[in-house]
């Protein structure tokens, strides 16, 4: 994987975490990870697909908010903060039949110090467009995970 020296620290500290997320359980593997463009494959699988074998819109909608939420988080210089979905929009253009892969390519439109918006393409591997997603996010105080509900 390509990973921007302006935030090589910050991304490698975020993808040692052992948290698993939404992104393992579909099969999302980053590519490239950069103040300017994001990039990351998603496999078309059972875990991608809705009942009549084509990739479901909430799995490419998943991916655009992955890619838009880490682009954006990496762009945060303050250690205090974070990335968090507002808005997103996505236009579903071509389908993609399960067995085969999509490439979502995220850039930023504004980067701005309380929002962010960012431009998510998911293409097939030979470059068609099958979906384009729009993302706003709002730059937030971290917060420390909850702890953990015990038992009774």
């Amino acid at each position: 994987m390509k990973i921007d020296s302006r935030i090589k620290e910050k991304a490698e500290a975020m993808l040692a975490s052992t948290q698993k997320n939404m992104g393992d359980a579909l099969g999302i593997e980053f590519t490239m990870m950069g103040r300017d463009e994001m990039r990351a494959t998603m496999p078309v699988s059972e875990n991608t697909v809705q009942p009549f074998g084509i990739l479901h819109g909430g799995a490419s909608v998943a991916l655009a908010e992955t890619l838009a939420s880490v682009g954006a988080y990496l762009n945060i210089d303050d250690g205090s903060k974070t990335a968090v979905g507002l808005e997103i929009n996505a236009n579903h253009i071509k389908p993609v039949r399960l067995g085969g892969k999509v490439v979502g390519i995220a850039k930023p439109l504004h980067r701005g110090a309380s929002t962010q918006v960012w431009e998510t393409r998911i293409e097939t591997e030979s470059g068609k467009l099958v979906c384009v997603s729009r993302c706003t996010l709002a730059v937030v105080n971290m917060r420390s995970p909850a702890p953990a509900k015990q038992d009774d």
